[in-house]
């Protein structure tokens, strides 16, 4: 099974002032992707508030990312919802497209009592995209907490296209167990940020992360000091990443990445509620100590 490498990064849904999806900034964020050497992208995410979107607009942030990202980049849609019915319409409509894979969360308000209802409810989604491979969205936000290890297990058996799993969670020793099932055979891409040189050694070769919007090519060197050994060099460059995540943590990662995105000079709007927008001078803070952590023109 071909494994996803590099960088894919969760892009943000750009939304305008009147709270509408801003399609044209939806083709300046993937040309800025590609620009600085991403791989892939998460589309319609936790990062990409995928779940503050209706069907119909998810749909048609699918398409244009098809379109604006022209074959440069891999993509993969996220179609988990609240609803099965809603999932399964998304998952057909990605079928239709041009991407690798579609994927999606566990059902986080009634959630699956065991690792076998898990498997039972992605298959069905999965199934819906049958040409396309799926990646469960292993991820603490869902609350759903069961053994990753134990899903891909049972999972193959159940879903023929099942590609791996999005892991976004901290335990380490889950991934190293999730890397090892049937041989190495799922991508298991990993999604924790300032995490990643702990990924990086313990197996990771490809990286889901929502800070790849703005700041890809310092981690593109992080990837680099890291295959030469360079120890030195990933703890300098780790100090920049600190930089950037004390910001997200200060004021959400949700709406100080998308002020961020203002460095590259793409407007990303303000995110959904219950998301609380930052104010314009919590923005230019952001901005500002973004700038400070010196990521810009690397």
């Amino acid at each position: 099974m071909e494994k996803l490498t590099g960088l894919i990064a969760a892009p943000h849904t750009p939304f305008d002032h009147n709270n509408k999806v801003n399609f044209a900034a939806i083709d300046d964020i993937a040309a800025l992707l590609i620009e600085q050497g991403v791989t892939g992208a998460y589309v319609c995410g936790t990062t990409g508030e995928g779940i503050h979107c209706s069907v119909e607009e998810r749909k048609a942030i699918a398409e244009r990312w098809v379109k604006s990202s022209d074959g440069k980049l891999n993509l993969i849609i996220h179609t988990g919802a609240l609803s099965i019915e809603d999932a399964l319409n998304l998952t057909r409509h990605a079928e239709t497209l041009d991407v690798l894979a579609t994927s999606a969360i566990g059902p986080c308000f009634f959630k699956p009592g065991s690792v076998d209802d898990l498997v039972e409810y992605c298959a069905q989604i999965a199934a819906a995209a049958p040409s396309k491979g799926f990646y469960y969205y292993h991820s603490g936000m869902s609350g759903v907490n069961l053994d990753l290890e134990q899903f891909l297990i049972k999972g193959e058996a159940r879903i023929p296209n099942l590609s791996g799993a999005k892991f976004n969670h901290v335990d380490l020793y889950e991934y190293q167990r999730a890397l090892r099932v049937s041989g190495g055979k799922f991508d298991i891409p990993f999604g924790v940020d300032e995490f990643l040189p702990a990924g990086l050694a313990v197996g990771a070769v490809g990286a889901v992360g929502s800070t790849y919007n703005y700041a890809a090519p310092l981690y593109l060197k992080i990837i680099e000091a890291f295959k030469r050994g360079d120890q030195a060099e990933v703890t300098a460059l780790m100090d920049k990443v600190i930089a950037i995540i004390r910001v997200l943590v200060e004021y959400g990662g949700v709406a100080a990445g998308k002020a961020a995105m203002k460095l590259h000079g793409i407007d990303a709007g303000n995110p959904r509620t219950p998301i609380r927008p930052l104010t314009e001078a919590q923005k230019a803070d952001v901005e500002a100590k973004m700038r400070d952590a010196g990521f810009i023109n690397m």
